[in-house]
Parts: structure tokens; C-alpha cells; sequence
């Protein structure tokens, strides 16, 4: 399975029976806010390339992010649309363009999902360390059960 492009625009192509590819490539993101509507979330689309050597979506999932400090393994589960009849999967096949999301942002959406036809396509395992700062500031805890105003933070 040939897995689209990364940031950088290279494929990587796993080898061997396992199939297993493993992407290490750090991400550092700040976010910032006064209030905690809309909590980051991981969003994942996976595009691989079929028999006929055309890019296909392979899977797409979504996850929140913990809320808690620390590091945590969390399995992202893949599912891509379903064609609604044989036929659409047949000619969508023979064009080389399957059933996709119209917005890559879709999997992270509440509205809408309940009514989409999918199959499971896989997981896939992530790793994320969490740091938070100030959410006692505005009143939120984050869950560790320290008081984050007096408490030193230890790395």
C-alpha cells in the first residue's frame, strides 16, 4: 500500500508482509483560547495508489485530543465512504475515482455523519505528548488533580 504524499511530498511505501509503515514526524502545535469549545482534534486523510497506479483514498478518521497532561497511544480508527449501489462502485472503479469526502475536514464534523455509509479501512496508531498552560487562569482544570496555581510544573 503506497500511502499519498506527506508534508514534505514523498511517498513511502511499506515493505514487507506486515504492511507496516512507520511515519516519524514530530508536529508542534499551540493553540490558543479563552474558552474550550471546539477542542483540537487529529484529523487523517490516507490516499494510497490502486491497481491501475491512480491515487485512491484508502481511509479517513478523526480523533480528539486528550484533555490531560501526558503522554498517551491513542488507535485512530480508518473508514472511507461506501458507493450507494453495485453499479456507482462498478463505474466509480472503472474512472478511477471512488466515493470520497467533498471536504477533507468532514470526519472531524458532527452533523451529517449518522446518515454516510462507510467501510472500515484500518487504524492507525498515534503518539501525543500534551502540555497545557494557564487553563487555571480561566478556570478549567485539566485533570491532574494538582492545584496548577501553586504547584511547580516538573518536566
Amino acid at each position: 500500500m503506497d500511502l499519498g504524499q506527506d508534508s514534505k511530498g514523498q511517498r513511502h511505501v511499506p515493505a514487507g508482509p506486515s504492511r507496516l509503515l512507520v511515519w516519524n514526524f514530530p508536529l508542534e502545535v499551540t493553540f490558543k483560547s479563552t474558552n474550550a469549545f471546539g477542542w483540537p482534534q487529529l484529523v487523517v486523510s490516507v490516499y494510497g495508489v490502486d491497481a491501475m497506479g491512480r491515487d485512491v483514498i484508502q481511509g479517513y478518521g478523526s480523533i480528539h485530543l486528550p484533555t490531560c497532561v501526558g503522554r498517551y497511544n491513542l488507535r485512530l480508527r480508518l473508514y472511507r465512504p461506501r458507493s450507494a449501489s453495485l453499479l456507482q462502485t462498478f463505474t466509480s472503479w472503472l474512472a478511477g475515482m471512488p466515493a470520497e469526502f467533498s471536504d477533507p475536514k468532514f470526519p472531524s464534523y458532527g452533523e451529517g455523519r449518522e446518515v454516510t455509509r462507510v467501510v472500515s479501512s484500518g487504524h492507525i496508531n498515534v503518539q501525543v505528548n500534551i502540555l497545557t498552560k494557564d487553563m487555571a487562569t480561566f478556570g478549567y482544570s485539566d485533570g491532574s488533580g494538582r492545584d496548577q496555581t501553586t504547584a511547580p510544573v516538573q518536566l
